[in-house]
């Protein structure tokens, strides 16, 4: 896994966090990943629509490859018989598959190959899968908020507990997510963190203000996976 904050940096996120939870009751949980998703599906639909696609302009055009076979034989004309036109067609057909995995073990090019809304679907899916782990229904008055941050996607993600999402529409969050992405985009990730925990912090003193016996019920720290 790819650690992209040292500790300094994570300490700058996780001191954002105790200074915005110090006037709201709410508990903010702040998780940066690598990635959301494995995507082995999108890589597998890739190869096979490749393979039929290479089977089928075969089957439509098939002279030129057979053209090329009999040069690299030697040049003689070969009878083609059916069940060698079917074999040709299903060697090309694993020939192409293969090739299209192999070069979507290059990051770069097989996350973008992959969808936007299928990158947007999963980081949504984890982001509310690390919530229900870290952060809902685990304070008294559940008022927990995830902060998520995909790396590999480009995307982010703020998740809240329900007392929380019942008064707070989901566009107010519009705000953090564009500060936030103003300095990740810069390359400044824990200040860009830093900057969407003060957004969240300052909603949730407007709605959910820090009573006297208030207690931090989840960690400060930044939650790197």
């Amino acid at each position: 896994m790819a650690r992209y904050l040292d500790d300094k940096q994570h300490k700058i996120v996780s001191d954002a966090v105790a200074a915005a939870e110090l006037n709201t009751s709410g508990e903010i949980v702040t998780v940066l990943a690598d990635r959301s998703d494995g995507y082995t599906d999108v890589v597998l639909v890739w190869a096979a629509t490749a393979a039929f696609t290479m089977m089928s302009i075969f089957a439509l055009f098939p002279l030129p490859f057979m053209n090329v076979w009999d040069a690299l034989i030697g040049g003689w004309m070969h009878e083609w018989t059916t069940g060698e036109l079917a074999s040709m067609t299903i060697a090309l057909g694993l020939i192409t598959f293969v090739a299209t995995w192999a070069v979507q073990l290059w990051e770069p090019l097989k996350f973008a190959l992959i969808p936007a809304p299928v990158r947007s679907s999963r980081v949504h899916q984890q982001a509310i899968k690390h919530f229900k782990v870290g952060a809902e229904k685990r304070t008294h008055g559940r008022t927990g908020i995830l902060i998520y941050l995909s790396m590999r996607e480009h995307r982010a993600e703020i998740v809240a507990d329900e007392p929380i999402a019942e008064l707070v529409s989901a566009d107010v969050w519009g705000d953090a997510m564009a500060d936030m992405l103003v300095e990740i985009r810069k390359g400044c990730i824990a200040e860009g963190l830093a900057a969407g925990v003060r957004d969240v912090g300052e909603v949730l003193s407007e709605h959910f203000p820090r009573s006297e016996d208030d207690e931090n019920e989840l960690p400060d720290r930044l939650i790197e996976v």
